[in-house]
């Protein structure tokens, strides 16, 4: 069955259109009468969990711009990434179809986005936004449909394939379709931290764009490993806390921290440098009140030891890591900055999803007529600005989906109103956990509701279309970075 025969099939094709209701918001409106429409940063983090925030409880790392940020503007506490794991959590983002629709499923670093898939990118590019993507892409390698500048970027600098994101001192990015070299690590050096160095282009871009409406995507590898960072950030951290020598064979190339909590906690930190910057360039060129900024993570936070999840509570109170379809795998910390718009030092607890990036920026940029009619995602500009600014009323999700895996292998989640289900690949039995009660997810309660587990199951199977061809593209330089 195709993909649209299938979402007629299940019913859910149109959604986002119906509950956006085809108008634009009154902001919108007011932007239109200025001649301009609002700019949007979206700063996404790799890897980073909910608990990693001093805004969301982290006690040892330091994160004040993103403290500030959420104080100025709103703190999400049920946003949810659009998978577990990096390549289709970021596809997701891109087409604004959840992982049983999305094209790129697998996480093998190279699979590309096809020529026929429209992304936010591309839509925001024919709505009049200057676009730009800076950091990791991860949905199409060099020589690829799926590269960058092909799917809807005017600009973009960064790593392609994920596993040439792993490394913080590659001898190379990527620059628009170029080799963009960094004699600083030639030779094993490690002389430019890449971070700086997309960062460097993030700002230029944005002040470069200042008169024209811009979505800039920072999407950071931080704090993915490898474990490392520049000296100067190491030393706010360097002998602070209690080392516990790690017993650990790391991949060949990947640093080996000797003070792996303060090298963790230094890596969060510095992102958050990164994050202060673009707030001051914002403050400096005049452009908050034009802007809206968006901080968020692809999935929750790592396992790896090296990172010391148990120790910074990395996932606050949810149950297991990256790569998990339980709640501390995919819901992240996500917050909103609009200066004028967004209400401070304001909290939500709408659920929503990188589904709904889609409908919601495009709502803001007067483009709604580009949604694709079978969208998963929908608007959440009323729960940003307001039911009186945004014109209608924050609709909400009534199912959401997420899968992992493939075949015999498939992982599956969904959620109900306050019902949570996982259902793992082979014979187990789905499990059913009600939020309400157990954000843990420690007691699994599907003997309890069997229709509660009929209904979860059906609407798992119902969402699951087959993907494109999961292709991973032949090693560039006969190699993949390790």
């Amino acid at each position: 069955m195709d993909r649209r025969r299938f979402l007629q099939h299940t019913g859910t094709g149109g959604a986002a259109l119906m509950a956006m209701g085809m108008n634009s918001s009154v902001v919108q409106q007011a932007f239109a009468a200025k001649g301009k429409r609002p700019n949007i940063v979206l700063i996404l983090a790799d890897d980073l969990g909910y608990g990693h925030l001093g805004c969301y409880g982290q006690k040892y790392i330091q994160t004040p711009n993103i403290d500030r940020l959420a104080k100025q503007g709103m703190r999400f506490t049920q946003a949810y990434a659009g998978c577990t794991v990096c390549a289709p959590s970021r596809s997701v983002l891109m087409t604004g179809y959840h992982t049983g629709h999305t094209p790129v499923r697998g996480n093998t670093g190279g699979i590309a986005l096809r020529d026929r898939d429209r992304t936010l990118a591309e839509m925001l590019k024919s709505a009049g936004y200057r676009t730009g993507l800076f950091g990791k892409w991860g949905l199409g390698d060099a020589n690829t449909e799926g590269v960058p500048n092909k799917q809807g970027f005017d600009e973009f600098i960064g790593y392609l394939h994920q596993k040439h994101a792993h490394f913080y001192y590659t001898d190379y990015l990527w620059h628009n379709g170029e080799r963009y070299m960094l004699p600083g690590n030639k030779d094993g050096k490690r002389g430019q931290y890449t971070h700086d160095v997309v960062m460097e282009h993030a700002l230029k871009f944005i002040e470069n764009e200042k008169d024209n409406p811009f979505f800039c995507f920072l999407s950071y590898t931080l704090p993915h490993h490898e474990f490392a960072v520049p000296d100067e950030s190491l030393k706010l951290y360097a002998g602070k806390f209690k080392e516990v020598p790690h017993e650990v064979q790391w991949r060949q190339g990947y640093a080996q921290p000797a003070e792996p909590k303060a090298t963790m906690a230094a890596m969060i930190t510095h992102m958050d440098k990164g994050v202060g910057q673009v707030m001051e360039l914002l403050e400096r060129l005049g452009l908050e009140e034009d802007t809206l900024l968006i901080f968020v993570s692809d999935n929750g936070g790592a396992d790896y030891s090296l990172a010391c999840p148990e120790f910074f509570e990395a996932n606050g109170p949810f149950r297991d890591y990256k790569c998990s379809l339980y709640e501390g795998g995919i819901r992240v910390p996500a917050v909103a900055s609009w200066p004028g718009k967004i209400k401070e030092s304001s909290e939500s607890d709408h659920v929503w999803y990188f589904a709904d990036f889609m409908p919601t920026f495009l709502e803001l940029a007067g483009a709604t007529e580009t949604l694709p009619h079978d969208c998963d995602g929908l608007s959440i500009v009323p729960e940003l600005l307001g039911k009186q600014a945004a014109g209608h009323a924050q609709a909400q999700h009534e199912f959401l989906y997420w899968e992992t895996g493939s075949g015999a292998k498939l992982d599956r989640a969904g959620r109900l109103g306050d019902w949570k289900a996982v259902w793992p690949a082979g014979d187990a039995p789905l499990e059913l956990y009600d939020l309400s009660r157990d954000l843990g997810e420690k007691n699994n309660v599907a003997d309890r509701h069997p229709d509660i587990v009929a209904e979860m199951k059906g609407r798992l199977e119902r969402n699951h279309a087959d993907p494109p061809p999961q292709i991973e593209p032949p090693k560039s330089d006969s190699r993949y970075y390790w």
